[in-house]
């Protein structure tokens, strides 16, 4: 396999957004101190979240790309799912990290994420590229596991 500059730009596009996950879910734990409710929190990002994205839709795509309301009837229901398991772990997250720390609920988040996306992987859920699980994945799957293991912080 050769590397092209698709890949290299995708890796480093994906590593940065990976690298943010920790902060956006530490502020967002802030955010839930200083208005005493994680769903009040959640509400905030989910606002600022929809403000960004449409702007660089329309800075991206202008502003006749904005969806319209029958183009909602194409997309088959499960899609929307999607913003439900959203709201779900920022809620998660936002609650948990200040009760076992942000690491720990990183960590934990990283678990689920593994186990998730192997089973996807493996069944070509939701239209994912098939993958089965092999030897050599399970090795490789068990060995983050571990490492995520030990990296946790006692509380």
């Amino acid at each position: 396999m050769t590397i092209t500059n698709f890949m290299i730009g995708s890796t480093l596009l994906l590593f940065a957004a990976g690298f943010g996950i920790p902060m956006m879910a530490n502020l967002n734990a802030g955010l839930n101190v200083k208005l005493s409710s994680p769903f009040a929190a959640v509400v905030v990002l989910t606002l600022v979240t929809f403000v960004t994205s449409s702007i660089v839709l329309m800075l991206t795509h202008g502003v006749g790309y904005l969806p319209k309301a029958n183009d909602f009837n194409a997309i088959p229901p499960v899609y929307f799912l999607a913003g439900v398991f959203f709201v779900f772990y920022i809620t998660s997250v936002t609650w948990a990290a200040p009760q076992i720390g942000l690491g720990n609920a990183i960590f934990i988040v990283l678990l689920g994420q593994l186990t998730s996306a192997t089973v996807i992987d493996h069944f070509g859920l939701f239209g994912a590229i098939q993958s089965s699980i092999t030897p050599k994945r399970i090795l490789g799957l068990a060995v983050m596991v571990i490492g995520i293991i030990l990296a946790r912080k006692e509380v």
